[in-house]
Parts: structure tokens; sequence; C-alpha cells
């Protein structure tokens, strides 16, 4: 109102007001909605209604925010891996060596999917030892020039036990992820980082293990993703330029004379040497040529007349074998 003195402020009367807003989130990152056991990131909208002479009346409602990572990039899509070997001593005994291969299929995963492990474990000591693999969350606080750290377990597997000189090999075993919070990886206060540990179990002595890192990530692998193709990972494969579209009406077959001349009939009887300049002799790129397999195949001879006009007594005639 005008006779409302503060700038901003509007006077409602009794009755019923709804009023409809909108804030639109800054175009710069925000760090993922998170709680965590020394620190939190949280986002809210809140409302105030002021009255006179009286308190005002509040409200918060809060929301979530997730920071998107793709995992259908390259550097998440590259295979993880390590070797290690471990000697167990004991006084003037040396026992023989414990190695441990593994090898992840990519570093990027969505809550809900299982992570492949190929592993293979060598037992040449005395001991009895188990192979187990882990998933570890590690959030990791910033304050005041000062670090605290959480490690937690999100998901373990247990192999069979592997007595003196025996191997274990893993081809494909699943550890499943469950719904857990996606990696923290640009916030200057709060980082949370995801890790595959595979180990090996000695009793009695320091295990060995390997730290294979993870990004946990919220959009998954692109149906066309590849394991083997970084070319693949960019979450957009494009077949367009391979020219393979069939049209929508299939078209007639073309004739023999219009597929191949009687000058190329005749360059195709020549020596074999002969074509092994065939691809230095293209005009273009060899996919140009896919287009030619848009046609349906010929038919057989059966099925048309090449002499329509032609009394049958004149036509040629193939001689009997």
């Amino acid at each position: 109102d005008d006779d409302n003195s503060e700038e901003g402020l509007h006077t409602i009367h009794s009755g019923r007001h709804e009023y409809a807003f909108s804030f639109e989130l800054p175009q710069t990152p925000l760090a993922t909605s998170f709680e965590g056991r020394h620190g939190s990131v949280r986002y809210w909208v809140k409302a105030e209604l002021h009255r006179p002479w009286f308190l005002p009346v509040k409200l918060k409602k809060e929301f979530t925010v997730f920071e998107h990572i793709d995992i259908n990039t390259p550097s998440l899509l590259s295979p993880q891996a390590g070797t290690k070997e471990k000697t167990l001593c004991c006084w003037f005994c040396t026992s023989g060596p414990i190695s441990l291969s593994a090898k992840i299929e990519r570093k990027g995963y969505t809550p809900g999917e299982s992570i492949q492990i190929f592993a293979e474990i060598e037992n040449c000591s005395s001991r009895v030892v188990v192979p187990k693999a882990a998933i570890y969350q590690t959030q990791a606080f910033y304050a005041k020039g000062k670090m605290k750290e959480v490690k937690q377990l999100v998901a373990n597997l247990r192999g069979d036990s592997l007595s003196s000189g025996k191997t274990e090999t893993w081809n494909g075993k699943q550890l499943k992820i469950p719904p857990v919070s996606p990696s923290i990886l640009d916030c200057s206060i709060i980082r949370v980082e995801y890790s595959l540990m595979v180990y090996v179990d000695i009793p009695g002595a320091m295990d060995l293990f390997l730290n294979l890192p993870l990004v946990i990530g919220t959009i998954p692998l692109h149906p066309f993703g590849s394991r083997t193709s970084s070319v693949s990972s960019q979450g957009s494969m494009n077949m367009n330029w391979l020219g393979l579209t069939l049209p929508e009406r299939p078209e007639a077959p073309p004739s023999y004379a219009e597929v191949v001349t009687e000058e190329q009939r005749q360059s195709s009887l020549a020596p074999i040497g002969v074509c092994d300049d065939f691809e230095r002799g293209l005009p273009g790129p060899l996919f140009a040529y896919i287009q030619e397999f848009r046609f349906l195949p010929p038919p057989l001879y059966s099925e048309i007349d090449p002499n329509p006009d032609q009394p049958p007594e004149d036509r040629p005639s193939c001689p009997s074998r």
C-alpha cells in the first residue's frame, strides 16, 4: 500500500491468499545434497510472514540437488587394474609369495549396477588365505584449514578359502552397488569418493590388497556403450554417416546392366594380382559404397523373362549338363 513506509512490503487482508513463485538455480555447479557424519550439504526454500505486533511466521522446506556425473566419458569408461605380491616371513623362515591381480571393466558406475571383478589369486605360502572384495565410501570434511576423514563399508563379498599351492580365478564375480549418494568431487568443504578393494585375508599377517578407484555417477551407461571402445562412450552414437537407413518402401531391383557394365565384367576377369590395387583405386572412402546394399538382391533367372517379346522357339537355351 502507499501508506506502507517499508519498501518491498505488501499488506494483505484477512482471508486465503496464494502466491505463485519460482527461483532459478545458479548456472555455476552446485554440490550434490549430502548428509555426512561431520558435515552436510543442504538446500532449502524459506518463507516468512510478518505480522504487526507479532513474531513473524517462518517456514522452511528442503529440496535435493544433484550435480550430474555422466559415466559415458572416456575417463570413466577406462578399465582399472592392478597387481601385487606379498612374501610372508616368520623369524628366519621365508614362505612362498601370495600374488593378487584384479581388473574391472570401467571406473564409473551408477547405484544398482553390479561390478564384474576379474581376479587371480595364487597362494604359494603355507597358510590358508581367503580372497575378498569390498566397496568403501570415503568422506573428507574440510574446515578452518583442517580435515577429517571417515571411511565406511558399502558392500562386500567373500571368496572360497585357498589352501597352500592353490590358485583361484574370478571370471566376472559380481558385487552389486547399493543405493548410495553419488561422488562429490568438486566441493571445497566436502569430498565423497569410492573405491573397490580386492584383497587377500591372511591370518596372522597384514592383508594383501589392491585399491581400484570408483566414481558413482547419476547418468547410467549408454545402451550402445562399448566396454572396449572409448568412441561409443560419448553417449550419443550417431549411425547416420553409414547411410544404411532403409527406405520406407523397398526399391525395385536394378537391372544387371545398371549394376555391372560390360567393361566392368571384363575387368573382373583380370588376374588376381590386379585386385591388390583395389583399395588404391577407390575414388572415395570405402563406406561411400555401402549405399549399394540398400537395393534388394537381384531376382533369380527363373523369375524374370529376359526376352519377353521373342518367340519361345527363337530364345537361347542352356545346354544340358
